[in-house]
C-alpha cells in the first residue's frame, strides 16, 4: 500500500481525504495557498507545502506547483478532491510522466467524460439515454439563440468542462439566451479554463438522481445505488439522501446497469458518478459523468458501509475490488444538507469573514441512528472570497427517512455559527416543509416554494407559545442570577416579579412564571401551562430540554429586554416586559427604517464585472444593471421598477462590501 499521499485540494474534502488515509496507516501531505495557511487541512496533515497566492488560478489549478510539491515530499500517490484538478487529463498525464499514482479514474476515461459534448456521444453508443440537445461548439451568443430556438425553449446551456453549478444557466427566451451563453462562458473560464459551451433541452418537471459507480482496473465494475440531488439552486446541489424516495427496485436497476456499461464503455477505474435527470413516469436521461468523488458521497456511504476513499485509494494501487454487486445493499437512511456561507436573506448571496462561533452537533455512530459533519473550517477561521462557499456536510443516518429527517432537523437545531452569514435557517425551513417531507420534490423546489426569495420561518402560534416559555424560563433565570450577585435578600427568589409579557413575533403572551426544583411552570393567561424542564445556564447558548412535553433545541442570545432564539428556521428577537413595561412601550411611536429603495445596494462581498448602464439612462423592469463576481459566480443586479439612473457610485474592477451604494435612482 501507499506509504504517503498528496491531497491536490482544500477544504473539507482535503480533511475527508486525510481521515481515511489516517485510518489506512497512510502519511498525507497538504499544500495551501497564502489565504489557507492557517486552514484545517493544513493542521491535520503530517506535511504542508505551500503553492502561491490566493487565486486558485495561480495556486491549486497550477500543475506546476503540484508537482514541484510531489518532488518536495515524496508523495507516492496524489487525491484529486473535487473540482481543481480533479477532472483535469493534464494533471493526470502529468502524474503518470512521474511515476505518480492518480486516485482517480484512466486518462482516457477523464478526457471522455469529463468533457460533457464528448460524454453524450459515448453515452449514446452505449445505450444509454439522453436529454436532446446541441453536442457541436457554439461560437457566439447570436449563435446560441439560433439553436436555442432549434432545440425549443426551455434550454440548459451548459460549459462543457462545468461541475459544480458553475457554468450553467437556463433560458426561457431569446434574451436569456444571450446573457446566459455569456455568463456561462466567462464563468467557465475563470472556473476551468475551458469557455466552451453546449445546449441541450431543459426538462421540466425533473428529479436529479445519480448512480454512484466503482470500478477496478481489472474489469469489474458494480454500483451502489443513487442518491436524490433535487433539491437545488442554482443548478447547486442544497439537500441530498440515499436512497431516493421516488425510485423503485426496477428503475434502480436499470438505471444502475446503464451507469456500470458507461463505465465499462471507457474503460472506468475508480469511484465515478453517472448523473440523470428524471420524469414523473420514471423516464431516465444522461446528463454526465462525474470523474470524481461526489461531494454528496457520505450518504452514500452512510447506507452501503462503504468508504469510497478506501476504495478509490486501494483501486489506484492496483487491487482488485473485494465487493461484489450482491454485497450491496440498502440500510436505513441517510440525508445529507449542505451548510453555505451564504446569506439566505439577501438571496443566497456568498458572506465572507471570521467564524466567530463555529459549534457543530456531536458525531454520533450508533445502531439507532448517526450524525456525521464533513467539515474544513474551525471556529476563529475564516471564510475566504476566493473559494467555494462550503463550510460543512452535515449528514443524518437512522432506520428510516422520516428518522432521518428528525435527527437532522435536531442536528441543525444544535449546529451553531456566528460571524457569517449562513444558510442553516434554510435548510432547518426545507427540512419541515411538507413537500420535502413527501418526497415528492422536483429541481424546481426552492423557486417553486421561495419565488420571492426566502424570509425566514414564521412559527404558528403553538410553537410561539412554547417559544415564549423557553424566554420567560431564560429571563427567570437572569434575573434569579441578578438577583444572587446583587445579595439584597437571601431569598432572592423572592425578589423576581411572577408577571410577565412576552412578545414573540406579532404574537403577546401574558404569563405568570412559578419555579420549583428546576423546573419552571409557565401558566398563560389562557389558562393552559407548561413545564420547562432543562438544566440550562447562564452563559449557555443551547437550549435543550422540554418544553410542555416536547423536546427542543433553541439558540439562545441575550438581547436588551429579552433574548434571541433561533429554532426550525425561525430568527426572532423575542422581548420579555414586566406588564407595566409593556403599557408604557405600547405609547411608543415605531422607528421608521431608512428608505433606499432608489438605491441599488452592493448584496455581498464581491468585485464589480462591468456596470452595464449610465448615468441619465432610463431603465425599465428587469434590466441588467450590472455584474458582481463572488465566490467564482457571476451576478447580474437587475432594475426592480422603470426609471432613471441619477448617479452611478462604483466602476468595473471595484470591490464593495455588503450594503455599498453602486448606484442611485431619480
Amino acid at each position: 500500500m501507499f506509504k504517503k499521499i498528496l491531497i491536490a485540494n482544500r477544504g473539507e474534502i482535503a480533511c475527508r481525504v486525510i481521515k481515511t488515509a489516517r485510518k489506512m496507516g497512510i502519511k498525507t501531505v497538504a499544500v495551501y495557498s497564502d489565504a489557507d495557511r492557517n486552514a484545517l487541512h493544513v493542521k491535520m496533515a503530517d506535511e504542508a507545502v505551500h503553492i502561491g497566492p490566493p487565486q486558485a488560478n495561480q495556486s491549486y489549478i497550477v500543475i506546476d506547483k503540484i508537482m514541484d510539491a510531489i518532488r518536495q515530499t515524496g508523495a507516492e500517490a496524489v487525491h484529486p478532491g473535487y473540482g481543481f484538478l480533479s477532472e483535469n487529463p493534464k494533471f493526470a498525464q502529468a502524474l503518470e510522466a512521474e511515476g505518480v499514482a492518480f486516485i482517480g479514474p484512466p486518462v482516457r476515461a477523464i478526457e471522455a467524460m469529463g468533457d460533457k459534448i464528448t460524454s453524450k456521444k459515448i453515452a449514446q453508443e452505449a445505450g444509454v439515454s439522453t436529454v436532446p440537445g446541441y453536442m457541436g461548439l457554439i461560437a457566439d451568443a447570436e449563435d446560441a439563440v439560433k439553436i436555442s430556438n432549434e432545440v425549443g425553449y426551455p434550454v440548459m446551456i451548459k460549459a462543457s468542462a462545468g461541475g459544480g453549478g458553475k457554468g450553467m444557466r437556463i433560458a426561457w427566451n431569446d434574451d436569456e439566451a444571450r446573457e446566459g451563453f455569456q455568463s456561462s462562458k466567462n464563468e467557465a473560464a475563470s472556473s476551468f479554463g475551458d469557455d466552451r459551451i453546449f445546449i441541450e433541452k431543459f426538462v421540466t418537471q425533473p428529479r436529479h438522481i445519480e448512480i454512484q459507480v466503482l470500478a477496478d482496473s481489472h474489469g469489474n465494475t458494480i454500483y451502489l445505488n443513487e442518491r436524490e440531488c433535487s433539491i437545488q439552486r442554482r443548478n447547486q446541489k442544497v439537500v441530498e439522501e440515499a436512497p431516493s424516495p421516488f425510485l423503485d427496485e426496477e428503475t434502480r436497476a436499470a438505471m444502475g446497469k446503464q451507469s456500470c456499461e458507461l463505465a465499462k464503455a471507457v474503460g472506468y477505474a475508480s469511484a465515478g458518478t453517472v448523473e440523470f435527470i428524471v420524469d414523473g413516469e420514471k423516464n431516465f436521461y444522461f446528463l454526465e459523468m462525474n470523474t470524481r468523488l461526489q461531494v454528496e458521497h457520505p450518504v452514500t456511504e452512510l447506507i452501503t458501509g462503504v468508504d469510497l476513499v478506501e476504495q478509490m485509494i486501494r483501486v489506484a494501487y492496483g487491487e482488485v475490488l473485494s465487493l461484489k454487486q450482491s454485497d450491496i445493499g440498502i440500510n436505513g437512511w441517510s440525508i445529507e444538507n449542505r451548510l453555505y456561507a451564504e446569506d439566505p436573506y439577501r438571496g443566497f448571496l456568498p458572506s465572507i469573514g471570521r467564524l466567530t462561533r463555529y459549534r457543530p452537533p456531536a458525531e454520533v455512530a450508533e445502531k439507532t441512528h448517526a450524525v456525521r459533519n464533513d467539515t474544513g473550517v474551525f471556529e476563529g477561521g475564516e471564510i475566504s472570497m476566493y473559494y467555494d462557499p462550503m463550510i460543512a456536510k452535515l449528514c443524518t443516518w437512522a432506520p428510516t427517512r422520516s428518522d432521518a429527517i428528525e435527527e437532522m432537523r435536531n442536528a441543525l437545531d444544535a449546529f451553531e455559527i456566528e460571524g457569517i452569514g449562513h444558510n442553516l435557517p434554510f435548510l432547518a425551513a426545507v427540512m419541515d416543509h411538507p413537500i420535502f417531507i413527501s418526497g415528492d420534490m422536483t429541481t424546481a423546489f426552492i423557486e417553486e416554494q421561495y419565488p420571492d426569495g426566502f424570509s425566514g420561518v414564521v412559527p404558528d402560534e403553538k410553537t410561539n407559545a412554547r417559544l415564549a416559555a423557553v424566554a420567560a424560563h431564560v429571563k427567570m433565570r437572569k434575573e434569579a442570577r441578578a438577583a444572587q450577585i446583587s445579595g439584597a435578600m437571601a431569598n432572592h427568589k423572592r425578589r423576581i416579579a411572577p408577571d410577565w409579557v412576552v412578545y414573540v413575533g406579532k404574537d403577546q403572551f401574558r404569563v405568570s412564571i412559578t419555579e420549583d426544583n428546576g423546573c419552571t411552570t409557565v401558566a398563560f393567561e389562557d389558562g393552559q401551562t407548561m413545564e420547562v424542564v432543562s438544566d440550562w445556564t447562564l452563559g449557555c447558548r443551547l437550549f435543550e430540554g422540554s418544553v410542555g412535553g416536547t423536546p427542543m433545541i433553541v439558540k439562545t442570545d441575550f438581547i436588551r429586554d429579552g433574548a434571541r432564539l433561533r429554532y426550525r428556521g425561525a430568527d426572532l428577537n423575542v422581548v420579555v416586559r414586566t406588564p407595566r413595561q409593556a403599557e408604557l412601550v405600547a405609547k411608543m411611536p415605531e422607528k421608521v427604517p431608512r428608505d433606499t429603495s432608489k438605491m441599488l445596494l452592493c448584496p455581498m462581498p464581491g468585485l464589480i464585472v462591468s456596470i452595464a448602464v449610465e448615468e441619465g439612462q432610463e431603465i425599465q423592469e428587469g434590466q441588467a444593471l450590472c455584474t458582481i463576481e463572488a465566490m467564482k459566480m457571476e451576478n447580474i443586479l437587475r432594475a426592480e421598477r422603470k426609471g432613471r439612473v441619477s448617479a452611478i457610485k462604483a466602476a468595473a474592477g471595484d470591490s464593495l462590501q455588503v450594503d455599498e451604494i453602486i448606484m442611485e435612482f431619480e
